[in-house]
């Protein structure tokens, strides 16, 4: 059975809610979305100030977790 697809947008957008639900991440924070033969997986990138903000590493930890989960429930398109 096929996963539903959702757009970088909306799987960016949904990476974004789910972290402001678990953790105080910096806005500044870019969440991208990088193809893998079938699958798909997020990266966060930031400048120098916001990468040395306490907690960031923790947010790019969260963020690989919330893609683990979504890449298993939806496919990506675009």
């Amino acid at each position: 059975m096929a996963r539903p697809v959702k757009t970088e947008a909306e799987l960016v957008a949904m990476a974004r809610a789910e972290l402001k639900v678990h953790a105080d991440c910096p806005e500044a924070m870019v969440i991208s979305i990088v193809r893998d033969g079938d699958g798909w997986e997020f990266r966060a990138s930031a400048d120098a100030a916001t990468a040395a903000r306490p907690g960031y590493p923790e947010c790019v930890a969260m963020l690989v977790q919330i893609g683990d989960h979504l890449s298993k429930q939806y496919d990506v398109t675009g």
